[in-house]
């Protein structure tokens, strides 16, 4: 077994605003092992990103952690100052954001926003923290690098942009590297090249990798693992053919049953998932997913479930499995 990474535990989150408390994470429990990647699926508000920020401790106002911890290669994120976490984050824990144009700064060149990382969590000089920028730029497929240091955000396409962003969090050589939807807004032979480009370099630094997105074509072909994340909860967890192959959760069922499938006869129609996402200033007491589920039972609306074992690292927060596991004589967990 690898060393442990990442161990979140029972982690709460929650918005304070003037129309209430907003519960964004409810009891999610993560753990992520030494080169492992991690995928984390489910539709916007789900709690994809609140659950990478809160890794990274940019959980914004009105925003708070109001339970459970969150340890991360010998730090307990949870309990540090944001001093502290100015340490970690940028050196040991990186993130891509979703959006390059936004997240680049406009008014400074691409050099100036590389360097700034270097020289902030490493002890090189001006030259050095320029070489190494234009080492990275070359390690993420970027061409005439010396060139395009002297360059502005607009001036780059959004694939060098999203390249760029990949550099930036890459450039102390992190431990672990979160993407939040990094091939959003690209067009498709882009997304493979950045897709690639990630996997290359996670087995030349041997870092681990959290990639948060909606497309479970991206997780099938990246990902060892799998989290499923509904109303803020991680619904059901296991590896990649455990969730593809024998899904147990309705939520999960769903995702599935939407994606269009090549051998399928033409005419053959999507299978939408029915309703709204939860409100999540007003929660259902039960299942969070009960209210669109087409299985719902009468226990799903009254309580939560607690989570299966379904195989040996395959969990699923579901009362249909329990009440399998309960008639064959098993036990939840």
């Amino acid at each position: 077994m690898n060393e442990m990474l990442l161990d979140i535990k029972n982690l709460r989150l929650s918005f304070f605003t003037p129309a209430g408390e907003v519960k964004a994470l409810n009891d999610v429990s993560v753990k992520l092992e030494k080169g492992d990647v991690l995928g984390i699926v489910g539709e916007s508000g789900s709690g994809k990103s609140v659950t990478a920020y809160s890794i990274m401790g940019l959980t914004a106002h009105p925003g708070r952690i109001v339970g459970g911890t969150i340890e991360f290669n010998g730090h307990r994120i949870h309990e540090l100052s944001e001093k502290e976490m100015r340490k970690i984050r940028g050196n040991e824990v990186s993130i891509i954001f979703q959006d390059p144009m936004t997240s680049l700064n406009p008014v400074y060149t691409i050099g100036n926003q590389i360097t700034e990382v270097i020289l902030l969590h490493t002890d090189k000089n001006k030259r050095q923290a320029k070489e190494r920028a234009v080492e990275l730029l070359q390690l993420v497929g970027i061409n005439e690098p010396e060139k395009r240091l002297r360059q502005y955000p607009h001036q780059l396409s959004g694939g060098m942009r999203q390249r760029v962003m990949i550099a930036i969090a890459l450039a102390c050589e992190p431990k672990l590297l979160i993407a939040d939807e990094p091939t959003t807004a690209l067009d498709v032979t882009i997304q493979a090249q950045i897709l690639e480009l990630m996997v290359e370099l996670k087995k030349k630094i041997g870092m681990s990798i959290i990639m948060i997105t909606h497309d479970l074509g991206i997780v099938a072909n990246m990902c060892e693992k799998i989290a499923v994340m509904y109303g803020g909860k991680i619904v059901e967890y296991g590896s990649v053919n455990e969730i593809f192959y024998n899904p147990r959760h309705e939520y999960t069922k769903g995702l599935l049953g939407s994606i269009p499938k090549l051998y399928e006869k033409e005419r053959t129609k999507l299978v939408a998932i029915e309703g709204t996402p939860v409100d999540m200033l007003n929660p259902p007491a039960g299942c969070p997913f009960a209210p669109r589920c087409a299985s719902c039972m009468k226990i799903c609306l009254r309580e939560i479930p607690d989570y299966i074992k379904v195989e040996e690292s395959h969990y699923s927060a579901c009362w249909l499995p329990a009440k399998e596991k309960a008639m064959q004589g098993g036990a939840v967990v």
